[in-house]
């Protein structure tokens, strides 16, 4: 498959990353020549230090020939404008990124009329992902994902708390027809091996045969209104902070969105509907004691500085905020905050290549895809010939620890893999992946 990337920036460069190990040709096009050469000593890329928007550049490097063109450059007008000329010219698939809310509104009619398969935000992504967790709690619809004879559910512990204090082994040996493919702690997903702890305050995705699964459930499942948030403070006006400020008032929540920019204010305040815009310093413990922080059920940092956002979720969680989220771009930086107890930390460069993977994978007979809180993923896959996988016992696949092959479903059997579990061609495969597994799972899908 051959992949171009136009305009290589911090998204560019992830996919790269998420991509280079599969069976692509990639081509980077960009009017940065020292970050292509960078880029280009990582990975095994072609790259092309030209504008995109010219014409005869996408005509020389035969985008006709292209299975995608992904245009991510930092203009949105750009992007639109390349993503069609590429269409034109007869690339099968075209992605661009947009971000500005005037043209979220009519994502439809942008990708109708001017030929655009996909339309990507990362802002809005993260939006989506925020949302989920705070309104309604659940990752999966209703707490359950099913496919085939398989069934995948989430629930906090304390629903069953005779699994607290339990290693793995220990889980297995009471319920050795299910496994715990995952567990969220402090905000943080991690996937579980060998003598891992159920910690209390956990929750935890199980999977097993579908039945079963069903009535555990039935069990476990907190119904009737999943959240009573009423009150949600929002740190940063940027197009994420406009995105979920929107959102969460339309929900009905009463929502205060501190932004330090005069003239970004006033452009709020002109936009959005029931929120209450300051103008004020997000960094200001005094400022945000005056607008009663501690009286908060959510506090949400999205600035455009990890800095300032690891400052201000430290600070909301030191007060005891019930639920404090903060946007990190920088690897390092999630595994800092998520140690000190925020209870959840979203990189949207993460998120929206993963969305992207999903999409070409959706060639490669991904059955399906969901995001988990924003840090992991499902796919659902059916095993095809060829792939690195088949015939090899799980254990000779030196899988990472941030990838799980969590179930099997063979000739309307459910199969709860161990070490010596081998993938035979057209079973239906349930893996749980860390998107910064995603290089990883992209090998695996590979063809030998």
């Amino acid at each position: 498959m051959r992949i171009a990337i136009i305009g290589v920036g911090k998204l560019g460069v992830k996919l790269c990353d998420a991509l280079a190990g599969g069976d692509y040709e990639i081509t980077l096009v960009d009017t940065n020549a020292g970050l292509l050469e960078k880029v280009s000593q990582q990975y095994d890329v072609m790259t092309v230090n030209e504008d995109g928007r010219d014409v005869d550049v996408l005509s020389e490097i035969g985008i006709g020939d292209y299975d995608y063109a992904i245009v991510s450059t930092g203009d949105d007008e750009i992007n639109m404008t390349v993503a069609r000329f590429a269409k034109e010219l007869g690339c099968k698939r075209v992605i661009a990124r947009v971000r500005e809310p005037e043209y979220m509104r009519h994502f439809d009619f942008i990708r109708r009329t001017m030929g655009i398969d996909h339309l990507v935000n990362p802002d809005f992504a993260i939006t989506l992902e925020i949302y989920k967790y705070l309104v309604e709690k659940y990752t999966l619809s209703n707490g359950v994902f099913t496919s085939g004879g398989i069934a995948l559910i989430e629930f906090p512990v304390s629903r069953k708390p005779e699994l607290i204090g339990l290693s793995m082994p220990e889980v297995k040996s009471r319920m050795p027809n299910a496994l715990v493919a995952a567990v969220s702690r402090n905000g943080k997903v991690v996937i579980p091996h060998g003598h891992d702890v159920i910690k209390e305050g956990d929750y935890i995705y199980m999977v097993g045969e579908k039945e079963e699964m069903l009535t555990l459930n039935k069990k476990v499942h907190v119904k009737g209104k999943y959240t009573d948030l009423r009150k949600v403070m929002i740190i940063g006006g940027g197009k994420t902070g406009y995105y979920l400020a929107q959102r969460l008032a339309d929900y009905g929540a009463s929502v205060k969105l501190i932004e330090q920019s005069k003239e970004r204010c006033q452009y709020l305040s002109t936009r959005i509907k029931n929120v209450m815009i300051l103008c004020g310093d997000g960094t200001d413990i005094e400022f945000l004691e005056e607008e009663n922080i501690d009286e908060m059920d959510a506090f949400v940092a999205v600035t455009g500085f990890d800095e300032q956002n690891l400052l201000l979720a430290l600070t909301a969680k030191q007060r005891g905020m019930k639920d404090v989220i903060s946007k990190v771009s920088r690897e390092g930086y999630l595994a800092l905050l998520q140690n000190l107890g925020v209870d959840m930390v979203l990189n949207p460069l993460d998120i929206t290549a993963g969305n992207i993977f999903s999409l070409i994978q959706g060639e490669k007979r991904v059955v399906s895809s969901i995001l988990v809180q924003g840090q992991a993923e499902i796919v659902e896959i059916v095993a095809h010939r060829g792939m690195n996988t088949i015939g090899k016992p799980l254990a000779e696949l030196d899988l990472p620890r941030g990838l799980l092959m969590a179930a099997i479903y063979r000739g309307g059997e459910v199969i709860i893999p161990g070490g010596k579990t081998t993938i035979e061609e057209n079973d239906r495969v349930l893996i749980f992946s860390l998107l910064t597994e995603i290089p990883e799972l992209e090998k695996l899908l590979k063809k030998k």
